[in-house]
């Protein structure tokens, strides 16, 4: 297999408006920093989490690297279009101020498109020049980045505040972290071994057992703690009440039932029928809460997910 990453697969993911910030980072215009900024609709993490969509920068130290291939996931995957290189990682690592500095320059260019948009609301456009918030996530698998903390401290440092979204394969990165993200999320997207294997296609060994360890270690952590159930009709929708008891080993701050979206390369593996409804996501969701003693605090119809948590009400972030 290609070890490189081809001019061609560069290219491409310039033409799907990625940031490239040094040789594996990315940032990409979420659709909800348009939507708050021209239509006043914020992402369904400020309604639950007080985070401002106009504020938030959308990243990944490790755009094309990840050590699963999940079924669901909207990032071109090794294979994928003819494309082929080594997806688990690099040899030699960008320094973390570096991305930090690249990402909030590319955030400043995402943003300079709004400044002549008649439709875009000046204050919020003019807040949206001092980004408040980070989401790690986007695309790859952050823990693959190894100055992770460094990298998180570094937005800390500027005042952001961070979530982290990992697919959990990796505990001993997430255990080394000098420094904690303001929330952690581990996606658990499968409620036994066998389903695990044929959602999220993994390309280590014991990566189910490896999640299970990172389960048991959330409770360790001082920051807020989602799980996020990725969820796909005909695939991994079903049995709440097996998500229920690997839920009560982990006892998470939330709980994230979120339904997939038919978007990106996850079109070439999957249909659009197998993107479910939010009441398909609520009743599942219903069904977890009176497994787990969970409450259901919110719902964002608009983006398919519901909150459950052990508390009376979210903690505002911001």
């Amino acid at each position: 297999m290609q070890t490189s990453v081809s001019t061609a697969l560069l290219r491409l993911l310039k033409n799907q408006k990625y940031h490239l910030v040094g040789q594996h980072s990315a940032v990409k215009r979420c659709r909800w920093l348009y939507e708050s900024l021209v239509h006043n609709r914020p992402c369904y993490k400020q309604k639950f989490y007080g985070i401002k969509s106009h504020q938030c920068v959308q990243m990944t130290p490790s755009v094309l690297y990840c050590n699963m291939r999940c079924r669901f996931c909207w990032r071109i995957q090794s294979g994928d279009s003819d494309f082929k290189w080594d997806e688990t990682g690099l040899n030699r690592w960008d320094d973390s101020e570096e991305i930090v500095e690249g990402c909030t320059k590319a955030q400043m260019d995402i943003l300079s498109g709004y400044k002549a948009n008649p439709k875009a609301d000046k204050k919020r456009y003019r807040e949206a020049l001092t980004p408040r918030h980070v989401a790690i996530s986007l695309s790859g698998e952050p823990t693959l980045y190894p100055r992770l903390g460094e990298l998180i401290g570094s937005f800390h440092k500027r005042g952001f505040t961070t979530f982290l979204v990992s697919n959990g394969t990796l505990p001993e990165a997430l255990t080394q972290l000098g420094t904690e993200p303001t929330q952690l999320y581990v996606s658990l997207c499968a409620y036994d071994k066998k389903t695990f294997a044929n959602t999220c296609r993994p390309q280590i060994p014991k990566a189910w057992e490896r999640l299970n360890e990172t389960l048991s270690l959330l409770s360790s952590f001082k920051c807020p703690t989602v799980i996020r159930l990725t969820l796909v009709r005909h695939l991994n929708l079903s049995h709440p009440e097996r998500y229920a008891k690997l839920i009560d080993k982990t006892h998470p701050t939330y709980v994230e039932p979120k339904a997939y979206m038919h978007v990106g390369s996850s079109q070439l593996r999957l249909s659009f029928k197998n993107m479910p409804s939010h009441q398909e996501i609520r009743d599942f969701a219903v069904t977890m809460a009176k497994e787990t003693g969970y409450n259901l605090l919110a719902e964002a119809p608009e983006s398919r997910v519901v909150l459950l948590s052990n508390l009376e009400e979210p903690l505002k972030l911001t």
